[in-house]
């Protein structure tokens, strides 16, 4: 579990807040997610929007808070927690029902939770390569400078390895962009995974069986970003299109996915420019 200690946090605002407070995005996959699990248990919270499009997560206050320079963050009672899984796995066991991770299976869950964050790069370069398309850097040289600069560059007072792999993505991401040799293996470890979410959903309502867990939530957020960058999911893997059409149609969830930085019309723009290179075409599906 990532709770930071004192030393760890520059911006010490946050230690006097009361209550539960989430640091978040609204396009963000991890605060989407986050968010849908709030809703889910019905978790009052107060909402601090951080505008990563203006890169205010790589400037001094928020490093303060979270060294990573990532959303969410959770501050309960100015304690605070990074990470939107561990955030996930806290709070499911402050308020434990409704049950979003099985009994007996929390364990279990903590190392599936795991296996899904470990494709979030995977996820970001499809992103940016098929849906956000940037003209440019997606970072600025000045925005990189102030990530590298700021923060106290400790996780529970550990050097942090993450936050060099997060520098290391966005310099290569400025020098290279997004480049189908980047983007074919991503697309290709998600069909590897979907093709067996979709043989699971073939017999079961729920990932993991009868009931709704956290699980669904983490899958739902990458099927549903992917599906908006051209992902062929109805053709592809039908369970799991099924199954996050009615994810798509509850409130807790669609609240939570309807914002993009793109309106339709400019994601139709974006795919047409890129004819022939679509995510589809590029990963030879």
């Amino acid at each position: 579990m990532v709770q930071l200690i004192d030393n760890d946090i520059r911006t010490r605002e946050v230690l006097g807040w009361k209550g539960v407070h989430v640091l978040h995005f609204s396009g963000s996959s991890c605060s989407q997610k986050l968010r849908i699990f709030l809703n889910l248990k019905k978790i009052p919270w107060q909402s601090h929007p951080i505008d990563l499009p203006s890169y205010e997560n790589m400037q001094p206050w928020f490093l303060g808070i979270n060294p990573r320079g990532l959303v969410p963050v959770l501050v309960d009672d100015g304690a605070v927690y990074i990470e939107s899984n561990d955030i996930i796995q806290y709070l499911e066991k402050k308020v434990p029902t409704p049950r979003l991770i099985p009994a007996g299976h929390e364990n279990e869950v903590a190392a599936l939770l795991k296996h899904e964050d470990d494709l979030h790069l995977d996820l970001r370069t499809l992103s940016f390569r098929f849906l956000f398309a940037p003209p440019g850097p997606p970072k600025s040289a000045s925005a990189l400078d102030s990530y590298l600069k700021n923060g106290a560059g400790t996780v529970q007072g550990v050097k942090d390895r993450e936050k060099e792999v997060q520098i290391a993505f966005w310099q290569r991401a400025a020098k290279e962009g997004f480049t189908d040799e980047a983007a074919r293996p991503a697309a290709l470890k998600f069909r590897a995974e979907f093709d067996k979410l979709d043989r699971t959903l073939a017999e079961q309502d729920y990932l993991m069986g009868d009931d709704l867990s956290v699980l669904d939530i983490a899958w739902f957020i990458y099927e549903h970003r992917l599906s908006l960058a051209g992902y062929p999911f109805p053709r592809l893997h039908p369970h799991v299109h099924a199954w996050a059409e009615k994810f798509r149609a509850m409130p807790e969830f669609a609240k939570e996915v309807g914002q993009l930085r793109h309106s339709p019309k400019q994601l139709d723009a974006i795919r047409s420019a890129q004819a022939g290179r679509t995510l589809e075409a590029v990963a030879g599906f």
